[in-house]
């Protein structure tokens, strides 16, 4: 991918903004000039200014698609001036573009680019996409490979269904949702242990987005547990209503979760029939032929793991 080239902000700052940068300058750059000095934690080797930068882009989700400078300002603890000058350089770069107004911004092209090049580097879309694509055609049902980033799932392939019911569910590649309210993110934390899960969330009562979603930290483990002893997941309008799914996890060659294989099933509840026919097993069919791409062969670490003990493996 060619590097982006710099271009000229499309326009100035407001001018009341302008002028209240001008009234920080000096106090901005005395700040910018303290954070080149590494503290004890931090190594000499960052960077501030990039820091901040990809701070301001990580801010940016479906739920909060648009930011002002004095919002940024605000949310990160950076002075408004040195906010004003990143923006126009993320601008510049195509990183960031205006949003409505000349005080709004959202995210620009050039990061869809970068997220494109990621995705095209991963082994495990260029070995998994062929799976999917079987599987769907197996099933008739839009099948997905997702992956955790964090306390977040995105979705980094997808083999859309034909069938003309799909096409109002807008789940896409890179779109994210929060890990503990979904069974997808069930299944990709089911190798942390309650003390890694803790760091992970922290807060003593998690966010609600339905009455399914777990509630505190010992009900989310408890589920992911289940899931990993089951190795699969099984969900019925949990996260968003009249779409069901079946997830199941794929292994690298460490033996660790790396992502998860799902289909949807645009109903409420899924049908019996549709199980009694052997959906489960063909969505951990095609984890366990992506696991097998990736090198993971169950026991090559000596121990049993709850997935094998699921297989019925000692």
């Amino acid at each position: 991918m060619a590097p982006a080239t710099p271009k000229r902000a499309a326009a100035a700052l407001p001018d009341e903004e302008a002028l209240d940068a001008l009234d920080g300058l000096n106090a901005a750059d005395d700040v910018s000039e303290q954070d080149t000095e590494a503290g004890p934690t931090e190594s000499r080797y960052l960077v501030p200014g990039l820091e901040r930068g990809l701070r301001i882009l990580t801010q940016f989700s479906p739920r909060e698609s648009v930011f002002s400078a004095p919002e940024l300002s605000q949310r990160l603890g950076i002075p408004r001036t040195t906010v004003f000058r990143l923006l126009q350089t993320l601008e510049a770069m195509g990183f960031l573009e205006r949003a409505g107004s000349e005080k709004n911004f959202r995210l620009g092209v050039a990061v869809l680019r970068l997220g494109f090049e990621y995705l095209s580097s991963l082994e495990l879309t260029d070995l998994g996409i062929p799976i999917i694509e079987r599987l769907r055609d197996a099933t008739q049902l839009t099948s997905h490979i997702v992956i955790r980033d964090g306390r977040d799932i995105v979705f980094v392939a997808k083999a859309q269904s034909v069938a003309g019911v799909f096409n109002s569910i807008k789940v896409n590649v890179g779109t994210r949702l929060p890990a503990h309210a979904t069974v997808h993110g069930h299944v990709l934390m089911g190798d942390l242990t309650l003390a890694e899960l803790k760091a992970l969330y922290p807060e003593k009562a998690l966010e609600k987005f339905t009455p399914q979603t777990p509630e505190t930290l010992a009900e989310l483990f408890e589920r992911v547990r289940e899931d990993a002893e089951r190795g699969y997941a099984v969900s019925a309008s949990s996260f968003e209503r009249g779409i069901s799914v079946v997830s199941a996890p794929v292994r690298n060659d460490a033996g660790h979760i790396c992502a998860a294989i799902t289909v949807t099933i645009p109903r409420a509840n899924i049908d019996a029939s549709m199980l009694d026919a052997g959906l489960i097993g063909q969505v951990r069919e095609a984890a366990d032929a992506l696991s097998h791409r990736l090198n993971y062969r169950p026991g090559s670490d000596g121990r049993t793991t709850p997935y094998m003990k699921s297989l019925g493996l000692k």
